[in-house]
This record gives C-alpha cells, structure tokens and sequence, in this order.
C-alpha cells in the first residue's frame, strides 16, 4: 500500500503540487489532494473507477483481480502467478499472439504482478485504444483458452524464474526462509511463485478451475486514468464487462488477521557461496490500517531511510563500518505484519558479534532517534515521494486502485493522511519501544560455506 503523510508544506513542495496540479485531476487545498473520479458498480460486480487527465493523449488501464498467493493451498502454489503468464497467451476472440501484437504494434506497454493478495495488469497506450483494450480485457476475463502447449512452456518458464530468483540468489533463498517462518502455518509463509513440487506437478484444469473461480467481475476493479471522455469509457466498460456473469455462490466476508506464531526466539542459518553474510531480523507487526502500522512506518523511515538516518550513520558510514547496506520496513499486510530490519554485513564479519549490538542500538533508538526534527524529515520524505507518484496516469490508476482494494474506497487516503498529521514523537517511540522490548525475534543467515 501507498504510505502518505501530511505536513506544513514548504515553498519547494508548494511548486511541486503545482506542477501535479497542472494535470487537472487534483481541485481543491495545496494540502489534501482530492480527484474527480467517476465511480461506478456494474450489476454484476465490477468496480469502475474513471479520471480524465487530458494533458496528453494517453491513458493507463489497470484491473485488479483480489486473488494473490494467500487464496492457494498446498498443490497449487504459485497458481496466481502462473496465471499471471496465462492470461497473455490468448483467450477466444484475442487469440495467442495478438494480445502483444496489438500493444506494441500501437507503441503502447504492458504487464503485471502478483503478490499475496492482489494480481494486476496494466496497459499504458494511446487514448485511441481504450475501447480497444477495454475489449481485450473483459475477453480474457472470460474467455481465457490456457491451451496445452502454452501451459507447458510457460510451466517451463516460471520453473527457470523460481531458479533465478530464489534457488540461485542467497537472497532470495533467504528471504523465502524468513517468510516461511515469521509467518508460519498462514497463507503468507508460502511464496507467491510457488513451490517447485506444486509447479511441477499441477493441471491444466486445476488451474483453469481457479482461474474461473476468482476471475471474475464481482472480484475485480478496473481503473483508467488519462486523456478519456468518461461516458464513453462507462458505456465500453457496460458493453464489453456488463454481460459477465459474477458468483452468485461466493459472496465476500471480512477476513479474520492471522496470528504470528513467533513464541520465543528462532534463529536460521542457510549455507552457500557467498562473499559476505546477509541477515533479516523479524519481529511480530500488525496488520494494515491499525493506527500502530502508520507508527510503524515512520519509525523504519527514521531508522533507515537514506544517508542520514540512524542505522545507516551508525553501521555504514562510520570510522569503521561494519555492513554494505542495512533498512528497515514495516510489512503491514492486509492480514498480518511483520517489522523487518536487514543488510549485509562486511566482508569477514560475524552477525553472531553485531546481533547484539544491533539490538542494542535498536532499543536506544526510541529515545536518541525519534525527535521533532527527525519525524518531520520523514514526513517530508512521505509527502514529496507521495506528489512524485501521482505525476503520471499509471502512478495515480495504481495510488487510486490500492486504496479502493485495500479499503473499499479510494478516497480512504485522506484519512489516511489525518492519521500520519495526528502522528506524534510520543506515538512513535511508544510502538519503537513496543516493537523492539519483543524477545521473540526471528533471525534467518545466509553465510558462505
């Protein structure tokens, strides 16, 4: 999610809104962005959010599918993912093939991701092709073909992803570890990609089954931003979606957090050829939207968030710097949440020596570190990295998509915004004390051999 904060905005700031402004789609105070966007809910389900920015004669069409690797049980993890493959091998009227042809032989970009909980693809292209893409999408909601031979190859292909990125990186070999065990036995300790006896073994029709049970319009919202006339784009979107058939069976219910099952210390080393040692530190989080993640926020933008931040004054640029790079980040998901500090350290240095210090120099943080002075810095960083995001039609589709998922209105950003203002040094080193007086900490070490 789109972290935000709210302050006095300086004179720097105030150009910088201006020039945001200049795209039409922010009205209102210097101080609150507000957006004209069109909402619509067709009968069958589909969430339809639309914003005109006429600055130059493109757009940007971003779906949301709320499906990710949480929805998955052992036999089929990774089937988002694969999925996400999938749905650019053709479906019925836009067969293999002409999805890519038609993007880029009209100069236009595409793609997606995948995470836990969400899968979205995106179409950035000129503002001649939405009724175009508009078609593409609904056809391949509904029509995917998953044809055989496609299946296999692109088998093939996330098998040699998984490798490059996990089975041949000490990173990500790591990471994998670490989030199997700080959020063991919950649907966020698998990964999104997929274990390799699953992708190995699942079927054509168990993932076309799963397919058809989450890709559908009553579990997705579209948003399209940019130079469009919006009753144009609501009749396409009625056209083409409108006849889609939604669940009648599956209605949504409100998803209970999972518990972090970490009782007591773990620590986990893995072994293999590397020259320095990578760490992660984990310690139990909550989940987002709870008034304790927007702490959570600013405290690992104080200790790591640029040059002159604690951790990295303390253990990267000093007399004797003892690692290569350190952060930290406050993974507040929908579900659950986990405060993560890592790094790797200097060649011949021993995490078993630094952990401590580390800690250390954690817990002396919440009274060194957090200051007027140093929480105003950060929400300087949030404000300007927020108006740099929404400077583009895929920045604002994806800021204004985020929010409708995550918390059924897109709008929930000023809150959002009222939350991070209320915030104050007290707040902060509450949760900064909170968070690090925790005994059960999660230490996983990639080492060389």
């Amino acid at each position: 999610m789109t972290r935000l904060c709210f302050f006095a905005i300086s004179l720097t700031l105030i150009s910088l809104l201006t020039a945001c402004s200049s795209l039409n789609p922010l009205k209102g105070s210097e101080e609150v962005p507000e957006f004209n966007v069109h909402k619509i809910t067709l009968e069958n389900g589909l969430k339809v959010l639309l914003l005109e920015n006429h600055r130059l004669p493109i757009f940007s069409f971003q779906i949301f599918y709320e499906v990710g690797g949480r929805d998955e049980q052992k036999g089929i993890t990774g089937a988002s993912h694969f999925l996400e493959h999938l749905m650019f091998k053709g479906a019925k009227k836009y067969g293999p093939g002409e999805f890519d042809y038609l993007i880029e032989g009209n100069g236009g970009v595409n793609n997606a991701y995948t995470t836990q909980d969400l899968t979205v693809y995106y179409e950035n292209m000129p503002a001649n092709m939405l009724e175009k893409i508009i078609d593409v999408e609904a056809d391949r909601m509904n029509n995917l073909l998953v044809e055989p031979k496609a299946f296999e190859k692109e088998r093939s292909v996330v098998l040699e992803e998984r490798k490059m990125r996990y089975e041949n990186s000490p990173r990500g070999k790591l990471y994998l570890k670490f989030q199997e065990r700080l959020y063991h036995n919950t649907p966020y300790g698998t990964s999104v990609i997929g274990d390799i006896a699953d992708l190995k073994s699942v079927s054509r029709d168990q993932i076309y089954q799963y397919f058809k049970k989450h890709y559908r319009p009553d579990n997705a919202t579209v948003v399209v931003v940019g130079d469009i006339n919006i009753y144009k784009a609501e009749a396409w979107v009625k056209e083409y979606f409108g006849p889609l058939k939604g669940s009648l069976e599956r209605k949504k219910e409100k998803l209970k957090p999972y518990k972090i099952n970490l009782t007591e210390s773990e620590e986990h080393y893995l072994y293999g050829p590397s020259k320095n040692p990578v760490f992660m530190l984990g310690f139990p989080g909550v989940e987002q939207n709870q008034e304790r993640s927007y702490a959570l926020d600013m405290l690992a933008s104080v200790l790591a968030a640029g040059s002159s931040s604690y951790l990295e004054q303390k253990y990267i640029y000093s007399k004797k710097p003892k690692m290569n790079y350190i952060y930290a980040w406050n993974n507040s998901l929908p579900l659950a949440g986990g405060f993560i500090i890592g790094g790797e350290l200097n060649e011949g240095a021993n995490i078993k020596e630094i952990k401590g210090e580390l800690l250390q120099d954690l817990r002396a943080s919440c009274d060194v570190e957090i200051s007027e002075k140093n929480l105003q810095k950060v929400k300087n960083q949030y404000m300007i990295g927020l108006y740099s995001s929404l400077d583009t039609n895929a920045g604002l589709a994806k800021f204004l998509g985020n929010y409708e998922v995550n918390y059924g209105n897109y709008a929930y950003y000023q809150d959002v915004l009222e939350i991070y203002q209320d915030l104050d040094v007290d707040d902060v080193k509450k949760e900064c004390k909170r968070i690090f007086a925790n005994e059960s900490i999660l230490v996983s070490v990639w080492e060389k051999f």
